[in-house]
């Protein structure tokens, strides 16, 4: 959960798990950064801006998130993805990417293995 109580996860149930309504697939725990936040803002994304309306306090560097696999594959590709906690990123991530790729960036290598 973000400050204020507000969960992540498609369900804003804490976790990156995911459904048949999930089309963005929300699976892919990370660790936000400033850089990763104004790529997101860029490209139409904004998770830095609080929405007060859908109790949302924006995130800030340091927030753990889960986030769309694609939109983290996209970050990937310009160099701005952030890492990932790999035991909270859902199986269905590896639609998107792949497990070597995942591992590179993961946070929680020793206790994933």
């Amino acid at each position: 959960d973000v400050r204020g109580g507000v969960g992540t996860g498609f369900f804003r149930d804490g976790h990156c798990s995911t459904g048949p309504t999930d089309e963005g697939r929300h699976t892919v725990c990370v660790q936000v950064t400033e850089e990763f936040l104004a790529f997101s803002k860029m490209v139409g994304n904004d998770l830095s801006t609080p929405m007060p309306q859908y109790l949302f306090p924006g995130l800030i560097p340091g927030d753990i998130w889960c986030l769309c696999a694609q939109r983290w594959v996209q970050a990937l590709e310009e160099g701005k993805a952030p890492k990932v906690y790999l035991r909270a990123t859902h199986v269905k991530t590896l639609q998107y990417t792949d497990l070597e790729t995942l591992t590179s960036h993961a946070l929680d290598l020793d206790e994933a293995e």
